[in-house]
């Protein structure tokens, strides 16, 4: 399925995960595409985060006087990761020349022991791509939530990102975070920094102000978050994609920093900006 506005085209997979699988400007690829005929969610251009996201440490958590567990969810991961909406099946409510609204649903299991309906509505502008996810709490009780977006962005054209935020979470050797440190420990993104370096980032910045700038040889684009105050930069070395992921929670956060409940028949959501600088 396609979308497009002018300069913009976006593909999606319609059913599988909530997956972009391409989002191009001018023909260039601004996400990384897709490889035809793959399903894999760590191949795709973009997909939500839902209903927590990153890592949940060793699948346990306290919540309400009660504990929960979940098992790892994907081949390879030891912590489960990411929510149940980017592995799951959605349907199509609504498809227009430059919009689609979908729905993914989600009943109490072993997963996730609560249920909640999710929609995600991708909009194509002549700026851009305009991305909302709205959850609704369908369950008897409350419930944590945290959102996000996971776009993998195209490496090729970058030279350098920017963006500012007020603190970094450093992380041990599972990637779950251990302590906050100043947002330049590992480099001055504020200032605009190059991407391409030996070491691994994979570390969410915590008081995002909102707008991270990708200077392109072909054209800035600028990322924008709204209800979104953390931002996790995954930089890995040799790979030809990068991926900053607008979130408004951190990893491990039911273990951390606890999410507001989310009461039954009430709605949260975030939104994401991809467009033109």
């Amino acid at each position: 399925m396609k979308i497009a506005a002018g300069d913009w085209q976006l593909e999606l997979d319609p059913h599988c995960g909530g997956m972009v699988r391409a989002l191009t400007r001018e023909g260039r690829n601004i996400l990384r595409p897709m490889p035809p005929g793959s399903s894999e969610p760590f191949e795709s251009a973009c997909f939500p985060l839902a209903p927590y996201v990153n890592r949940i440490a060793y699948g346990r958590f306290d919540w309400e006087g009660t504990t929960h567990r979940l098992a790892p969810n994907h081949a390879g991961q030891k912590h489960p990761l990411h929510g149940t909406a980017w592995l799951g099946a959605w349907t199509v409510e609504t498809q227009e020349a430059h919009s689609v609204t979908q729905r993914y649903c989600h009943e109490t299991g072993p997963d996730w022991d609560w249920s909640f309906t999710l929609r995600q509505t991708l909009t194509l502008t002549e700026q851009g791509l305009e991305a909302r996810l709205d959850m609704k709490n369908t369950d008897e009780h409350a419930m944590p939530v945290s959102l996000g977006f996971h776009p993998w962005f195209c490496r090729r054209a970058v030279i350098a990102i920017a963006f500012e935020a007020g603190a970094v979470w450093l992380v041990d050797d599972d990637m779950l975070p251990t302590e906050s440190a100043p947002p330049d420990t590992l480099g001055d993104w504020s200032r605009g920094a190059a991407i391409e370096r030996s070491d691994l980032v994979d570390h969410c910045y915590a008081d995002w102000k909102g707008a991270c700038t990708i200077a392109r040889t072909d054209g800035d684009i600028v990322l924008e978050g709204n209800n979104t105050p953390f931002l996790h930069l995954y930089v890995p070395p040799g790979k030809d994609f990068f991926c900053a992921e607008p979130q408004n929670a951190m990893p491990n956060a039911v273990n951390l920093t606890p999410p507001a409940p989310l009461a039954p028949g009430q709605s949260t959501g975030i939104a994401m900006r991809i467009r033109s600088a």
